[in-house]
């Protein structure tokens, strides 16, 4: 049960739901104080310890059955209440009839079914190591089925009882031998379906893995050698970046709040006390950021761009406020299109409004723009972060802009993609930059991303 338990964990994760190990712990811990004989408080005990939001309760109830209903085939023994002549004259039946249908007629007149070994046998002549969505699972089962001979199967058991009746067994044995077989065949119907829905998930979490390990490589490969195919792959690991994201987040708060002692304070609070300290003063930051975001989303920028788009929308709830602003040649404000939709419409939503160009670029206009249109953004408690190459097509770079801007923010951080070496060649005022800024990242790809986002969260 306990590999079962992991493996469902493992579907679970495979299919997006996201489950901790503390929380597989307590699942675990759950389970080992319910017991599993109650179906239905087994089923509650997962749910309720490995499942935190509601849009992931029909993936659970979709995988529950597909682990946990899946154990020995409830078939019935047709032969149980037949006499030794009875059983003799279906044996004899069986020799002159079944054929190449032996082995499905045994399971549905013997109630012991296919042993896991058949069923993976079977699996694999339908092809289902292939299989990678669960709206497959029936079509699969129809393929084995078909391999089993199950279309001739009607016209085989007519046969069948029409020999028996023919050789004198009682026709009330018959019609029972009848009411089970047909019973028998829809048991086993729904049991090679529940299998080959088990065999695509366990395909699935195999796929995960892998997924994970390719994921794992592709961070550290620059976004501009990412193929399409390989950017999906990316796409899909947000989420997942974001979570451990947002749980190293909440720790920092968490000892934020605690505080740490304020020296100073607590001397000055005491001094009524004759300078014995009766009543310590601590120091409680406030972890949340407040941000101004600005962000080149131009042909060369654009992947960067994206991902930096989901990050920040994964972890909205890390932020007090955050005004977000996308430029190439202008300035727009896209704070409303983060802020209402979904991660992909938004994404998407964003780089409509801004078309890809090739050397249009103005950063000096956008700070400008920015300087003159939404400056009130900007106070001492916000974080303004730049997004871009500090490519400015030889335009005026306006470095008074960004020079108002520090003066009134708690800090600027600039992310660049490009390697320092490249700064200051060609059209990059980079190097005119970053003496402006607080922090400069080399954001080349999407590991180094996730650790700019993380320092800036800290």
């Amino acid at each position: 049960m306990e590999e079962r338990i992991a493996r469902f964990v493992a579907g679970l994760r495979a299919s997006g739901v996201r489950v901790s190990i503390a929380e597989s712990r307590d699942a675990w811990e759950a389970i080992t104080y319910l017991g599993v004989i109650d179906k239905s408080a087994f089923r509650l005990a997962l749910r309720s310890t490995l499942i935190k939001e509601s849009a992931d309760f029909e993936t659970f109830d979709e995988l529950f059955p597909l682990y946990f209903g899946i154990d020995a085939p409830p078939l019935m023994n047709p032969q149980a209440e037949l006499s030794p002549d009875e059983q003799a004259l279906l044996n004899e039946a069986l020799e002159a009839f079944a054929g190449d249908l032996s082995e499905l007629l045994n399971w549905l007149l013997s109630g012991q079914g296919p042993t896991e070994e058949e069923l993976r046998d079977l699996a694999d002549q339908a092809g289902l190591k292939h299989a990678d969505s669960p709206y497959q699972a029936r079509w699969y089962a129809r393929r084995m089925q078909r391999l089993l001979g199950w279309e001739r199967l009607p016209e085989l058991l007519e046969m069948l009882w029409e020999w028996l009746a023919e050789r004198g067994m009682d026709p009330q044995q018959i019609e029972q031998l009848k009411r089970q077989v047909a019973e028998n065949m829809e048991a086993l119907r729904g049991q090679l379906e529940r299998f080959a829905g088990q065999r695509i998930e366990e395909n699935r979490v195999e796929q995960y893995h892998e997924r994970r390990q390719t994921a794992h490589d592709l961070m550290q490969r620059p976004f501009n050698s990412l193929s399409e195919t390989e950017m999906d792959v990316l796409r899909e690991q947000v989420r997942r970046l974001a979570a451990r994201l947002r749980s190293r987040a909440a720790l920092r708060q968490k000892r934020a709040t605690q505080g740490k002692l304020d020296a100073k304070s607590t001397l000055r609070a005491n001094l009524k006390y004759g300078g014995v300290p009766m009543e310590l003063r601590l120091k409680r930051r406030r972890l949340k950021p407040k941000l101004v975001v600005l962000l080149d989303v131009s042909t060369s920028m654009r992947s960067v761009s994206e991902f930096f788009l989901r990050l920040m929308y994964e972890l909205g709830d890390q932020v007090q406020k955050t005004h977000s602003f996308a430029f190439i040649d202008h300035l727009e404000d896209v704070t409303h299109d983060m802020r209402t939709l979904r991660p992909d419409a938004a994404v998407e939503a964003v780089l409509d409004r801004l078309p890809a160009g090739y050397y249009n670029t103005d950063l000096g206009s956008s700070l400008s723009q920015f300087i003159a249109d939404h400056l009130a953004t900007v106070d001492r408690r916000t974080t303004v972060i730049v997004l871009g190459d500090g490519r400015n097509n030889h335009n005026n770079p306006r470095l008074d802009a960004l020079d108002t801007i520090k003066r009134r923010a708690r800090r600027v951080i600039w992310m660049n993609p490009e390697y320092p070496a490249q700064w200051g060649t060609g059209d990059s005022d980079m190097l005119l930059y970053a003496p402006l800024c607080d922090d400069v990242h080399t954001v080349r790809n999407l590991q180094q991303l996730t650790d700019a986002i993380d320092a800036i969260l800290g």
